[in-house]
């Protein structure tokens, strides 16, 4: 396997989990057990976990993490990637923050067989890149597959968010996305991104296409601004006191994170909730086995959790609606990398946007739907989404672009 330079990639936990064996009741256990606070932690060792009125910390994040990636069966390297404390010559107000230390990007890397097309998978808002669990198998299967927490989510590092405008928070997530690009050494790979991750890769992907030889933009954020895309019901909905509330709570960057937070030790029981919601009575696909449910519970909890960071983006990124501030239509014509977008056919992200788009685009553009998948299609209809991902990069895994032209069965073209 390709290793990055060992100066600039700290490796901290080599994981074969498959090996390991771990069974659903024990993975079910230990998903429930105490584990110890983050070392760096006063307050952590003052307060034992179970006193503790917010019980995360980074350590129980990247224990959640390991315990759902037990349902994988490929192998993998999981390390935190120093992408530095600013980029070189940097003078972005962001990086700038009340501390100087190092920031880190976890990242996991499956085994996979030599001279495989690269696959780097970046997860959306809310979510970070234990949510691809049910894609990782078959993905490896055919892709060097690289799955990373952005800054600010997840088991990364999550400095203070001092971003004042639109411009300083698309530099938080491009810039430090370039900085771990360096870090690991990779020089052209096939970006795929989600919802708000798919609006961070393809404004990555405008800013440097001689990296990304491909673009999947799965049910991506950021397509239309509010202007663009006038909503009757949003427009009724802003003129009563719940509309004038909720628009206030938004502009004033209230997240979802800070009710999880907010209900301390009954901020799982939330999350539970959710989960059993929308992956299982409210599913659109597939359903969620019990251990997939009970991991993936403990996972999101734990990254909802934790300290706020990148989540504040909102209000910069998206006015209340989540209409882009500075949509991605309006770069359509600039569009340097060749583009297939995913969606699941009842994702709530409107894939006419993409199809304003594709007029404009000036490289090949495919826009693919999946039955039986909502906007986490990739966890709803997992089968249906490696198929339109397969598809998507036919030219780089057949060497032949001119195979496999016909969409797979199931799938329908938009």
């Amino acid at each position: 396997m390709r290793r990055a330079a060992a100066a600039a990639v700290t490796v901290t936990t080599t994981t074969r989990m498959a090996a390991e064996g771990m069974s659903t009741a024990a993975a079910a256990a230990e998903a429930t057990a105490t584990a110890a606070p983050a070392a760096g932690s006063r307050w952590g060792r003052a307060w034992p976990s179970a006193l503790r009125w917010i019980p995360t910390s980074t350590d129980r994040i990247i224990a959640a993490e390991k315990r759902l990636l037990s349902i994988v069966k490929t192998g993998y390297v999981q390390e935190q990637v120093n992408i530095g404390s600013s980029p070189p010559g940097s003078k972005v107000r962001w990086f700038r923050s009340s501390s100087d230390e190092p920031r880190f990007i976890n990242t996991v890397t499956f085994d996979s067989e030599e001279n495989v097309p690269t696959l780097v998978m970046v997860h959306g808002y809310g979510a970070s890149q234990g949510f691809f669990f049910r894609n990782f198998d078959a993905l490896a299967s055919r892709f060097r597959v690289i799955a990373i927490d952005q800054l600010g989510w997840g088991g990364s590092s999550r400095p203070d968010f001092t971003c004042k405008s639109t411009e300083e928070t698309e530099a938080w997530f491009i810039d430090s996305f370039e900085e771990w690009r360096k870090a690991k050494n990779l020089s052209n790979f096939i970006l795929l991104g989600h919802s708000f991750g798919g609006y961070v890769a393809a404004k990555y992907a405008l800013q440097h296409p001689e990296h990304v030889q491909h673009l999947i933009l799965v049910g991506p954020a950021g397509f239309s601004s509010e202007t663009e895309h006038s909503s009757e019901w949003l427009t009724k909905f802003r003129a009563t006191w719940k509309g004038m509330l909720v628009n206030h709570l938004w502009e004033s960057n209230f997240t979802p994170q800070r009710i999880v937070r907010g209900l301390g030790p009954w901020g799982p029981g939330l999350v539970q909730r959710y989960t059993s919601a929308r992956f299982g009575s409210h599913s659109t696909g597939e359903l969620l086995t019990e251990q997939e449910s009970t991991l993936l519970t403990d996972y999101i909890y734990h990254t909802l959790a934790a300290k706020a960071s990148g989540e504040l983006c909102l209000k910069h990124i998206f006015s209340f609606g989540a209409f882009a501030r500075k949509p991605l239509l309006q770069s359509a014509s600039d569009w340097k990398v060749p583009t297939t977008f995913i969606y699941g056919q009842q994702d709530w992200m409107n894939y006419q946007g993409a199809q304003q788009a594709r007029k404009e685009m000036k490289v090949p553009c495919e826009i693919i739907r999946v039955p039986q998948g909502g906007h986490f299609v990739f966890i709803d209809n997992p089968s249906g989404f490696h198929s339109a991902v397969f598809h998507a990069c036919r030219k780089f895994l057949s060497g032949d672009g001119e195979e496999g032209l016909s969409l797979p069965e199931g799938l329908t073209s938009a």
